[in-house]
């Protein structure tokens, strides 16, 4: 079954334009969700919308969007008038500047989504579109309108598609000296520092996603077999805290232990290639 598309409309670059597709990236259907239920009938809890005042259930029909003006006082808004707050970028995503991918900060993205033509006319000019932001290295930046609220949404190519992120507008994002002025501006040893950074060095890798694992969705499923089987719930052991007296000790300590590790590590590896030497010998033979 081909996925559904999250919104529908026109790419346009200048005078080049495009009937596109966009799809939300990613998913949490996967991950285990819960109801609420009555725990005397074991029956799911309904929620109602009722009048704050009357308590009178309200039909669906007859809600409308209000903006509190002043305590109790609302201008009142329904699906057409909303509908004529006519912006372009209602149906169409028109990039308007092309930026550098590093100029954006993390703090401002949001939500990936997919983009792909929609359907067969169209889809030289989104190719044209695509293979010019790829070769430039840049990401378009445009308007595009969903769940009520215009976004800027950042595209950039990607495989035989594109990839847009939508953005925070600043009033969005929180000033950040509210949170670290507070914070004492600690002269760090140079000998401190040197080991530290030497901690850092042996746990360098490779960004590998598929080395993630969800732990508390492995323990959840573990605890719903073992509630399922009538198993005994065992509340785990609180992990023992560690007093970390002298600071420079506990960088040592932890230093040697990840030497151990990886000494442990080129270990198994050399352990593991005399037997792939032998099963290649094997199959020559």
């Amino acid at each position: 079954m081909a996925p559904r598309a999250y919104w529908k409309g026109y790419l346009k670059l200048s005078l080049v334009s495009c009937p596109i597709a966009l799809f939300p990236a990613t998913s949490e259907r996967e991950k285990i969700s819960f109801h609420q239920i009555n725990k005397e009938t074991g029956n799911r809890i309904k929620y109602r919308k009722v009048d704050a005042e009357t308590g009178a259930e309200v039909e669906q029909g007859d809600i409308v969007k209000g903006y509190e003006v002043s305590k109790g006082e609302y201008i009142e808004l329904d699906a057409d008038e909303l509908e004529a707050v006519a912006l372009e970028s209602r149906h169409t995503i028109e990039i308007e500047e092309f930026v550098d991918r590093s100029e954006i900060d993390e703090l401002y993205m949001r939500d990936p989504y997919y983009i792909a033509p929609d359907g067969e006319v169209g889809q030289q000019a989104f190719a044209v579109i695509r293979e010019a932001i790829g070769k430039e290295g840049v990401v378009g930046l445009g308007k595009v309108i969903f769940t009520s609220r215009e976004h800027i949404i950042a595209l950039e190519a990607r495989g035989k598609g594109m990839m847009g992120v939508t953005l925070r507008y600043p009033y969005e994002v929180r000033n950040q000296e509210d949170y670290f002025d507070t914070i004492d501006n600690e002269k760090v040893p140079r000998d401190m520092l040197s080991v530290a950074t030497h901690i850092v060095e042996t746990k360098r890798g490779k960004f590998a996603p598929e080395k993630f694992e969800d732990q508390y969705e492995d323990a959840l499923k573990e605890l719903l077999r073992k509630k399922q089987k009538g198993e005994r719930i065992e509340r785990p052991k609180e992990p023992e805290r560690s007093n970390v007296v002298n600071l420079m000790d506990a960088l040592r300590r932890s230093l040697k232990s990840g030497n151990a590790g990886e000494r442990h590590k080129r270990r198994n590896s050399a352990a593991r290639k005399p037997a792939r030497a032998h099963l290649r010998h094997r199959k020559a033979g």
